[in-house]
């Protein structure tokens, strides 16, 4: 997003001097390395900025087994026997078909022609194993935001239609699995489905995973003033979710991420952050993150959004509540959105350690 450009400029005095910046009573200040003054997140046992994983939001050990597996072996199977032993209806099979089809792509795009070829033997091999060909659906719709002919090309769209029928075919092979329809939804947004359409297919997520808190954020987009709808579509959207969301369910912070999608372009006054848009956004999200399971997959999709807006809105304890529960990943909105991801989360760290000591904190106070 163009805000998170802005954000950067903002932010890269305080990036190249690293962590070291400190908030007092009159405002932010920069100061030296060395000096007593300065704020730095490694006190708190912080990643360093060129140590976070920008793959994933949180820790999935499992994923990253079968992720080095499938790097060093060149094999295809740790893969599918992940996906096998994945429960089909919630949100955590779908963050790891992400992230395998975003690996596939990313190997194609470094050696084209060569890379990737462990998905293709998976498809060859086993042609009805149904992850590998959500994998392969993911894939071409990761590829077909990649392209370098742009969104709209004739190239872009022949892709997304090959993205479509690879969607259908791995519905096919998993009846009541929503990930097919989940990676479908990016693929109607991008071919421009009508309303109609897009009810349809939104129909068939909802069908089988009604509070699918992913499956939300993906549809989202498409009811997003920038797509086919508008800020007041996107807000309608959202607010019913939350609305109808159950207990203990993240669809209650769907709203703060309809709030994200239509941020003005470059955000000059304070007030903003403290309209009450904002305030109602981001209670309701705190609140969804009180509620919900500690171990919700979705749980660090969250909260990076959080870190955002708490931050802007200078609420640093809560802030540091954040970046105590996802430093070291940063593969989520808001940073992911950023040419350089790991830049992006780190400014917003070194400006929540620096209003937090500012307040009296440190890393003696901060919880465990």
């Amino acid at each position: 997003m163009d805000i998170l450009w802005f954000l950067i400029a903002v932010g890269l005095v305080v990036a190249a001097l690293g962590p070291y910046i400190r908030r007092r009573r009159g405002g932010l200040r920069l100061v030296s390395p060395a000096s007593p003054d300065a704020a730095d997140p490694a006190d708190y046992g912080f990643d360093r900025q060129e140590d976070l994983d920008v793959r994933v939001p949180g820790p999935d050990g499992d994923l990253m087994d079968a992720l080095e597996n499938v790097r060093r072996t060149g094999g295809w199977q740790a893969a599918s026997q992940l996906l096998a032993g994945t429960p089909a209806d919630g949100e955590l099979r779908w963050q790891r078909v992400q992230a395998f089809g975003g690996a596939a792509a990313l190997e194609l795009a470094e050696h084209p022609g060569q890379g990737a070829l462990w998905l293709k033997a998976w498809r060859l091999d086993a042609p009805k194993d149904a992850g590998g060909a959500q994998v392969h659906a993911e894939l071409l719709v990761q590829q077909a935001w990649r392209h370098s002919g742009g969104v709209g090309s004739t190239d872009h769209r022949i892709i997304l239609e090959e993205a479509r029928e690879a969607c259908g075919r791995a519905a096919l092979l998993a009846p009541g699995d929503p990930v097919p329809y989940i990676t479908e939804l990016a693929v109607g947004r991008a071919l421009g489905y009508s309303e109609a359409e897009y009810d349809a297919l939104w129909a068939k997520v909802i069908d089988v995973a009604p509070a699918h808190m992913g499956a939300h954020l993906a549809a989202l987009n498409y009811w997003c003033e920038k797509w086919h709808g508008s800020r007041e579509k996107a807000d309608a959207f959202a607010h019913a979710a939350a609305a109808r969301a159950p207990q203990g369910s993240l669809l209650a912070a769907l709203p703060l991420f309809a709030v994200y999608e239509h941020l003005p372009e470059v955000v000059l006054v304070s007030t903003f952050w403290r309209s009450a848009v904002v305030a109602r956004a981001v209670e309701g999200a705190m609140y969804a993150v009180r509620t919900a399971r500690p171990d919700d997959p979705m749980l660090a999709h969250v909260r990076h959004m959080l870190l955002l807006f708490l931050v802007r809105m200078e609420r640093w304890a809560e802030a540091m509540e954040q970046v105590r529960h996802v430093d070291g990943y940063v593969g989520a909105l808001p940073w992911s959105a950023s040419p350089d991801p790991a830049a992006a989360y780190a400014i917003h760290r070194a400006l929540a350690v620096a209003g937090y000591e500012a307040n009296g904190g440190s890393p003696a106070t901060l919880p465990h």
